[in-house]
């Protein structure tokens, strides 16, 4: 059987080519070193780069056969004599920006196809498709539809009437897009679905009555959004998705939420209609948070909790329901002694 590899092994570069990508300091090796490819820290061949931010790889970092290792401070003696160490303030973001130079094609998805429309994709004739987009087999594009260019529409995904869409985007395998504005360098994962009706019902004992959605979708720039996510427009203004914000996979953002600026949601978090997040707030998976909710600026809210109230600004809470974590640790040590104690009895 093959064991083929999707993203070709970069070609050798200088360790202090190394340290200018990863804004980093050589403080044992020589610049002119070779490094010839990256790997974890347990699984390095020689002339392989590692980094190290986690203490559970303690142990492995002693071991590591590797050529060079990028390293806080802290544990920069504890890698071993022969292995070169490359200094920086924050070791897996150094990390990030060497593999974006050495593995460029992993950044953004890449079309199959190559450049220009594929023959069976369907798109209408009314339709705006700057120079340079790409629309894959399959895919559909409606009625009045802008796209910019650079933009890949990937294999049968379906871009509704009226969609605008910015520049180098990519609009994964099987996704769909409705009623959405969305803006340049927004990277849309497969099986993705953006603006379709929110969940909105007049209930009642004769019937729930469906409350129609008239709202739409706005994606600021820099935005991705991971594998079958869903958003819904908004029932009566927008949902809003602010510039840079990072969205797992099986991530549920109802009607009219309003996400600010570089936050970070983790997988299977459930955003409940008209909640509001403030700029760079983080999301532990799991967590679900109440319509009309407000989470401060910063705030951090840890996985598996359930937000039924606003958070201030910078706060850091978990737990159901959530409250601020030196108050949930305490009472989880407090049940935890309760419960050690019924035991002993």
């Amino acid at each position: 059987m093959s064991d083929p590899v999707f993203f070709c092994s970069p070609d050798s570069v200088t360790l202090g080519t190394i340290a200018e990508w990863a804004d980093a300091e050589i403080v044992r090796g020589d610049k002119d070193l070779m490094v010839s490819g990256v790997a974890p820290v347990e699984d390095a061949a020689p002339g392989s780069l590692v980094f190290f931010d986690n203490t559970s790889y303690l142990d492995k970092l002693g071991e590591t056969r590797a050529a060079a290792c990028l390293v806080g401070r802290k544990h920069k003696d504890k890698v071993p004599e022969g292995v070169a160490v490359l200094l920086c303030r924050e070791p897996y973001r150094s990390w990030a920006l060497v593999l974006a130079k050495l593995y460029p094609a992993a950044m953004v998805p890449r079309p199959v196809t190559g450049s220009g429309i594929s023959d069976r994709a369907v798109v209408d004739p009314s339709a705006s498709l700057e120079e340079g987009v790409v629309v894959e087999s399959g895919a559909v594009i409606g009625a009045n539809v802008d796209i910019g260019s650079g933009t890949v529409v990937r294999a049968n995904a379906v871009i509704d009437d009226g969609v605008c869409i910015g520049r180098d985007c990519v609009i994964g395998v099987n996704s769909s897009v409705q009623h959405a504005l969305i803006g340049n360098r927004v990277y849309v994962h497969p099986g993705v679905c953006i603006g379709q009706d929110g969940f909105g019902y007049a209930m009642g004992p004769g019937g729930h009555l469906k409350v129609p959605q008239i709202g739409r979708v706005i994606i600021q720039d820099d935005v991705e959004i991971g594998a079958n996510t869903t958003v819904d427009r908004g029932a009566n203004r927008d949902t809003m998705i602010g510039e840079g914000t990072k969205i797992d996979n099986q991530v549920q953002i109802g009607h009219n939420v309003v996400i600010g600026r570089h936050c970070v949601i983790v997988s299977q978090v459930g955003l409940s209609g008209s909640c509001t997040l403030e700029d760079f707030v983080a999301i532990g998976g799991q967590t679900g948070v109440r319509g009309h909710v407000t989470i401060g600026m910063g705030a951090q809210i840890a996985g598996v909790s359930i937000v039924n109230d606003d958070v201030p600004a910078g706060g850091r809470y978990g737990g159901t329901p959530a409250k601020p974590v030196k108050q949930w640790f305490r009472e989880l040590a407090a049940i935890r002694k309760l419960a050690e104690r019924g035991t002993t009895t």
